[in-house]
């Protein structure tokens, strides 16, 4: 065998090995957007929401079709953390919704929310999760989409004076007056845009 034939052979052998690697790649990534797809069809069932956008963001801030239920429960996360670290009686008041959210203990669900409630989220999950919820407000009819909203409130200003005052009572702190003032300026916004 000449220096040319085994170059010649080394040289098919070294394409092959690259054609191999670069199949190999692209079938992997091929069954990682089926896997994206699959998560993001899954959070749109149990969402109602289509807009591949917000399902994107959802699916970048780390929301599963398991923890996509969490989603109405961030807007209560964000006014526990207002002060900078959740009470006792917040938790309770959220894990309260979440129960009647159907989030049951020890679910994929109830781990990622214990998380939130020991590690503040980031601002960009609470800015993004809001824009989420007024989409998914959107698409229900008026009556359900104000008792939703009604709710929402009540819900927060119970989180807000959760700790405050005596025997946690009577006092919203300025911090948590401002959170309820952005969260419910979000949600006119978010009722802006559906009504125009």
């Amino acid at each position: 065998m000449t220096d040319k034939e085994v170059f010649g052979d080394r040289r098919r052998a070294l394409e092959d090995e690259y054609f191999h690697r670069q199949e190999r790649e692209l079938m992997e990534k091929l069954r990682q957007r089926g896997l994206e797809e699959a998560t993001r069809r899954g959070m749109s069932e149990r969402t109602g929401v289509a807009d591949e956008e917000i399902l994107r963001d959802l699916q970048a801030l780390g929301y599963t079709p398991e923890t996509v239920m969490l989603l109405h429960l961030v807007p209560l996360l964000q006014m526990a953390w207002a002060e900078g670290s959740v009470s006792d009686s917040e938790r309770d008041l959220i894990l309260e919704a979440a129960r009647a959210r159907g989030v049951e203990k020890d679910s994929a669900a109830d781990r990622q929310l214990a998380a939130w409630l020991t590690d503040r989220p980031s601002e960009e999950l609470f800015e993004k999760t809001l824009r989420a919820i007024g989409a998914i407000l959107q698409l229900r009819p008026s009556e359900e989409r104000d008792a939703s909203e009604k709710d929402l409130v009540t819900r927060l200003a119970a989180i807000a004076s959760a700790s405050g005052g005596i025997l946690g009572f009577g006092k919203v702190s300025p911090q948590e007056q401002e959170m309820l003032a952005r969260i419910t300026q979000a949600m006119v916004r978010a009722r802006s845009g559906r009504d125009s």
